[in-house]
């Protein structure tokens, strides 16, 4: 179906990009990777390798094509896989590392910035591929640039997998020792979902589902300084009014985000799949969730009324992108990572956004804690309790939820991490002290709530 564009649409996209810093965050092709599994690790490594690169041999390029036609940054190129548990179900831990590196390989030969699918799917139980991969993942992602990896550990029909939370947590603080010296790297490109969806095109949670097509494209659209900046302008706008305003930014976003979707799938001869429009901040001045809340009328973010600010903003966001596109997927919200935010990045530098906030805001944003720096002396278990109460608010509230906390291993609260680029940098936010030891290491399986009961 052909996608019109009014050339007013149009200059007003030119203005949103030149100077309230829209982009397109993402292009990502997901690729089934279902018939390269195997029992032959060596069989299976190479089959993988040419897969990816045969089906994103042309991804990179034509995204900077597009970009260069329709002057719209496209900031990064992604390709997510088939959950890598998948394929090797005799795959021993050390075979699974080596599955990673040739994921890692495949990425580095196309050029893309992530590769994401070292995954596993475990809200009722593990497989031996699972056991396999989840063992693996500290010294996969230690091991390679640009692999990322994530396991869905609950469900609103399956209820929450308790020993998948426990080894979760254990999984997470080995993946920052392993790279303490490079601020637990590893733990940012790790994510623990409840609810996980298959069609995600933001890094780091994003897998190829078993119900997806062999190949597709998504796309990730950003724009929360075009939010932050249309609230701004009207600052005598009453809340229905800037619901309404929001609104018809997020449609006139998610109309940008669907041509150029629909572009790269008929460039790259692939179907197109949905456009997520979330509000994905970076690091750069006027690029910030928080920054929107604060336009609202918070004097920091994670005041009190910070929640209902963001459950306005998150709600008005899916009902415009919703308005202009049938294709609408993924996560598609707003996001609130910390270290990718420099508005939240300040809240939690002037103490006005705690852990026990940033978990409150969870139950109205589109995902979870996200990349929250946490002191590196945490035990294994406060993270799986952490794990623990995200998964609950999805499972409860048929939602999808996550956390991608990074333990800074030999830095304490109040100190920073840095990653760089996309990921940022964050100062370091204290735990709740007393522990959940005793709770998470009970196991079984919290079961689905009376919701799931919806057939």
């Amino acid at each position: 179906m052909a996608l019109n564009i009014t050339p007013q649409e149009i200059l007003q996209t030119l203005e949103m990009v030149e100077h309230e810093n829209l982009d397109i965050r993402t292009i990502t092709m997901g690729i089934s990777l279902l018939d390269c599994a195997g029992d032959d690790i060596k069989v299976v490594e190479q089959k993988i390798y040419d897969k990816i690169t045969r089906k994103a041999e042309n991804l990179v390029n034509v995204g900077e094509e597009l970009a260069s036609r329709y002057g719209i940054p496209i900031v990064n190129k992604r390709v997510s896989v088939t959950p890598a548990a998948l394929l090797g179900s005799n795959f021993k831990p050390e075979e699974m590392v080596r599955l990673a590196k040739a994921l890692d390989r495949a990425a580095k030969t196309v050029g893309i910035d992530f590769l994401g699918g070292f995954s596993a799917l475990v809200q009722k139980g593990f497989t031996k591929g699972d056991e396999a991969l989840i063992a693996s993942i500290p010294q996969a992602l230690a091991e390679t640039d640009f692999v990322c990896s994530s396991v869905n550990i609950g469900s609103t029909k399956a209820g929450i997998n308790m020993d998948a939370v426990y080894k979760m947590g254990q999984t997470v603080l080995e993946s920052a020792r392993l790279t303490a010296d490079k601020d637990g790297i590893a733990a940012a490109k790790l994510v623990v979902f409840c609810n996980a969806p298959e069609d995600n095109p933001f890094m780091a949670g994003a897998f190829h589902g078993v119900g997806e097509p062999e190949v597709v494209i998504n796309v990730g659209v950003s724009g929360p300084g075009v939010v932050a900046k249309t609230i701004e302008k009207n600052p005598e706008a009453d809340l229905g009014e800037l619901a309404n305003l929001i609104k018809r930014t997020a449609f006139k976003i998610t109309r940008a985000g669907e041509l150029i979707g629909r572009e790269a799938s008929k460039a790259l001869n692939v179907p197109f799949g949905i456009v997520d429009l979330s509000l994905a901040p970076t690091p750069a001045i006027g690029d910030s969730v928080a920054e929107i809340l604060e336009n609202m009328g918070l004097e920091r973010c994670g005041a009190h009324g910070t929640t209902a600010a963001l459950a306005l903003l998150n709600d008005a966001v899916k009902k415009g992108g919703a308005m202009a596109s049938s294709h609408v997927g993924g996560l598609s919200g707003a996001f609130i990572p910390v270290s990718e935010d420099a508005g939240m990045v300040r809240a939690v530098e002037t103490g006005a956004l705690t852990l026990a906030k940033l978990e409150a805001m969870t139950c109205v944003c589109s995902v979870g804690l996200d990349m929250i720096a946490i002191p590196g002396d945490v035990e294994a278990e406060t993270i799986a309790g952490i794990i623990a109460d995200e998964a609950a608010i999805g499972m409860i509230n048929k939602k999808t939820t996550a956390v991608r906390v990074i333990p800074a291993i030999g830095k304490k609260a109040g100190e920073r991490v840095e990653f760089g680029g996309l990921l940022g940098g964050a100062p370091i936010i204290n735990v709740n002290p007393f522990s959940a030891r005793q709770f998470v290491k009970r196991g079984g399986r919290i079961p689905a709530p009376i919701t799931s009961l919806s057939n």
